[in-house]
């Protein structure tokens, strides 16, 4: 069951919006992604005018990410996606790791992008994707996509997806897949490599 984090206490609140947070110099980003400088300050510019405060918390990031897609419900994929973009479990984004993720998504080669989508997926962080954590994912991605977009979607589709990728990834029958396994399983299926760019376009 998961549980989404409740508001901030009003101390925290102001804690946060006090913090002013230096991002690494521009040439060590430079290095880190694939943005040329300009990018890297254009993309600040914008981070810094929806969160002055250079670190961005799990509710601002819910509602700004919720404005992409009003036809359906975000918050639940957005808390997962502010998960993996959160690389130091701290409970906020700062713009290197904003910047870093976006790289990945937007220009990594086909094993990084995977390697960031089973991070997504392996929801408690222990190296493992469990049915249970692919399943509520893909819920989630259903839900924020909104019943208009797929209005002849049953309520039991996203299992059955599940239950199909799943049968899938898990090649030694343990019950749980392993990064190898989801690498090597997406690698060689052409359904899921499509399925992993719908992926994309809800980043």
């Amino acid at each position: 069951q998961l549980i989404l984090m409740g508001p901030y206490s009003s101390d925290s609140d102001l804690e946060l919006s006090t913090v002013r947070h230096q991002p690494e110099g521009l040439d060590q980003l430079q290095a880190q992604t694939k943005f040329t400088r300009k990018e890297l300050q254009s993309l600040y510019r914008g981070f810094k005018n929806e969160c002055p405060s250079g670190l961005v918390d799990e509710e601002t990031f819910k509602s700004i990410y919720s404005q992409f897609f009003p036809q359906g419900d975000a918050t639940t994929y957005a808390h997962f996606l502010f998960n993996a973009f959160d690389m130091d479990r701290n409970g906020s984004i700062r713009f290197e790791d904003f910047v870093i993720g976006l790289s990945v998504l937007l220009r990594g080669s086909v094993t990084e992008k995977l390697n960031w989508a089973f991070n997504l997926y392996d929801i408690n962080k222990d190296g493992y994707i469990t049915k249970e954590e692919m399943l509520a994912i893909m819920k989630s991605i259903y839900d924020m996509m909104g019943r208009y977009t797929y209005p002849c979607v049953r309520d039991e589709a996203p299992s059955e997806h599940v239950d199909k990728f799943f049968q899938k990834m898990d090649r030694n029958r343990d019950g749980v897949v392993t990064i190898e396994e989801f690498i090597e399983t997406c690698q060689k299926d052409e359904n899921i490599m499509n399925s992993m760019q719908l992926f994309e376009n809800v980043i």
